[in-house]
């Protein structure tokens, strides 16, 4: 892997970014996450977050309308006098929506088998500022997938959809699985690609980490049709598993070896008290099991869905009720739609919003994106119900859904593409602003006068003008509990 080139001055205490689109492992693993920040987005990165409230400039818009003759080309036209050009105005930073944010699945809304959704880029450009009414609007993304670190994955977007992505703003499957450290000391993790889950699992904190790899690597026999490969059994770590107590077992990503992982979990699952190689007489003192999420499909690169985790979780539990004569294993799934996920997620939003765009303060309504019915759009239906904010559900045809279907759950809107569902969503709220802030000075009537909320007439900047700002009514810390650092 190429060298980073330098290295930016950080905006926050272990937040460091780079210059490039590059960087090494060792940057990844030290120093904290490691955000990749696109070139051109290093040019306009802004040092200020300017904020006001979003009713009261809205407000003031409709009164400097009120007082401005349109029909007066004279009243727009620029002071400076004929032959004289213009002072060029520099141009204003993004203000920040306060009301509403995005999250957004990954796989079937933004990616598809390992590549953007065209619409995805253009999708988080409007995001970004590039909209209609100048505005940013915070985001975060809530996904399923996992097997590498919140800030590998974060790299890996950040190059697909040319955009900076934080490990702040970050969910993965197994992202609530760290709140689980002190509860266990010697877990198994399953899953993933070579090492990466284990070393997922140690940067969260937990103490002892062991994998298939181990157990097979200390007894050839527990899987008979798998066998190590030359690089697998120098990284597996050798010790007597039959005197080792697995606490937990954690899936952290989809397994790569579903006839072995499958045959170690059910041997943990039947035995006394976690000790490999052991067989309980009442088969209920095997550890706990626990999988990132339950999706049984998901959108990958072939056009029909694929088998996902949720898939292996039924197998796992069906299994244990054949060999143990009607038996039923509970085991604990994360990710979507568990209502935790959605909570964690929830945390992490406001908190994000505090960070980055100074709002303390949870937004009125969150728009969650997702192509999943029995994941994305059920959790968020599920959420919204108990939330004290409104959480709604939008579905793509991306991913999962297929055209024609009544999906399992329905969303609030259905939409094509990515793009659609964050237009959607930003016509909602600033119709609904517009509304509130103006009574009956509606987003028609100022598009009717060709005036756009961003403050310019036919194209044209007027004589006086206020860019339409938004914060939180709350600015003092106290006005709302800072939600716990995730």
């Amino acid at each position: 892997m190429a060298p980073a080139t330098t290295l930016m001055p950080p905006q926050r205490p272990g937040l460091r970014r780079l210059s490039s689109m590059t960087a090494t492992e060792r940057e990844i693993k030290e120093g904290g996450p490691v955000v990749v920040v696109p070139e051109r987005m290093m040019l306009q990165r802004s040092k200020s977050h300017p904020h006001h409230g979003f009713a009261a400039s809205i407000e003031s818009a409709r009164n400097e309308l009120n007082a401005l003759n349109l029909e007066d080309e004279a009243a727009i036209s620029p002071s400076s006098s004929p032959g004289t050009p213009g002072t060029p105005m520099t141009p204003p930073e993004y203000p920040t929506a306060d009301s509403f944010a995005f999250a957004f699945d990954i796989d079937g809304v933004l990616i598809r088998g390992g590549r953007p959704i065209p619409e995805a880029i253009e999708a988080m450009k409007v995001l970004n500022g590039e909209n209609e009414y100048g505005m940013k609007v915070p985001y975060i993304f809530l996904t399923n997938g996992g097997g590498k670190t919140e800030a590998e994955r974060c790299i890996d977007l950040s190059r697909q959809l040319d955009i900076e992505v934080s490990p702040a703003q970050f969910i993965c499957g197994h992202t609530p699985m760290r709140e689980m450290v002190e509860k266990y000391e010697t877990v198994l993790v399953v899953g993933g690609e070579g090492e990466k889950c284990r070393q997922v699992a140690e940067g969260y904190g937990f103490r002892d980490v062991v994998t298939p790899g181990d157990i097979i690597k200390d007894n050839a026999d527990t899987t008979p049709f798998r066998k190590l490969t030359k690089e697998e059994h120098s990284n597996s770590r050798k010790r007597d598993y039959g005197q080792t107590k697995i606490e937990a077992i954690f899936v952290f990503a989809d397994s790569r070896d579903w006839a072995g992982d499958i045959q170690i979990m059910l041997d943990l699952a039947m035995s006394k008290g976690g000790y490999i190689g052991t067989l309980s007489e009442t088969f209920d003192e095997g550890p706990p099991i626990y999988f990132s999420h339950n999706d049984i499909v998901w959108s990958a690169a072939h056009d029909n869905v694929r088998l996902g985790m949720g898939a292996l979780r039924k197998m796992v539990e069906m299994l244990f009720k054949d060999l143990t004569k009607g038996k039923e294993l509970e085991t604990i799934a994360f990710g979507k739609p568990q209502i935790g996920t959605f909570e964690f997620a929830t945390r992490l939003l406001q908190q994000w919003r505090k960070d980055e765009h100074r709002i303390n303060a949870p937004p009125d309504t969150v728009y969650f994106v997702g192509d999943t019915p029995e994941s994305d759009i059920r959790g968020t239906n599920m959420f919204n119900e108990k939330a004290k904010n409104t959480w709604y559900s939008i579905l793509v045809k991306t991913g999962v859904y297929q055209e024609g279907t009544v999906p399992a759950y329905e969303p609030k809107a259905t939409v094509e593409t990515v793009l659609d569902a964050v237009n959607h969503g930003m016509k909602l709220e600033f119709t609904k602003k517009m509304k509130e802030a103006s009574g009956n000075f509606t987003l028609n009537s100022m598009l009717k006068k060709n005036l756009s909320l961003n403050g310019e007439v036919n194209g044209k900047t007027p004589i006086s003008r206020n860019p339409i700002i938004e914060l939180s009514e709350s600015t003092t810390p106290e006005a709302v509990e800072t939600p716990p650092a995730v």
